[in-house]
């Protein structure tokens, strides 16, 4: 059994999830650069067993694509294109951030912390693929 990594994509940093090998357990990765985000991803499944890429699909609260989704798609076409052996799902996203700084704030993270964009993204990603494979159980 393979790992699912879970993406948080934003426009110049990208959140990374990742579950261990039975698929269990979420744990944020990383926050990596967009703009390097393929390479590392190639990279990454050099040396992990990795079986779906689960990418965050950001709606509006009218249930209409966000103004991110374009970026995404545009993405999505070159990670297909990239590493085509490994399938790719969406996934609502809805609501992630404002988790993910509610769980800075519940876990006694300081204020300065909790101004770190990049762990809000790893955080987010982690929620994403928490989420994921709670409604898969």
């Amino acid at each position: 059994m393979g790992r699912i990594l879970a993406i948080d994509f934003g426009k110049k940093r990208t959140g990374i999830a990742v579950t261990d090998e039975l698929q269990i357990i979420a744990s944020g990765l990383t926050t990596v650069s967009t703009e390097v985000l393929i390479p590392f991803l190639k990279e990454y499944i050099s040396k992990e067993k990795v079986e779906l890429f689960l990418i965050g699909k950001p709606k509006q609260m009218d249930n209409s694509d966000s103004e991110s989704e374009a970026l995404i798609v545009a993405f999505l076409k070159k990670l297909q294109k990239e590493i085509a052996n490994i399938p790719i799902q969406r996934v609502d996203e809805r609501f992630t951030s404002k988790m993910a700084f509610q769980t800075m704030i519940d876990s006694g993270l300081k204020r300065k912390q909790r101004r770190n964009k990049g762990l809000i993204d790893e955080i987010s990603a982690t929620i994403i693929l928490q989420s994921y494979l709670y409604n898969q159980s």
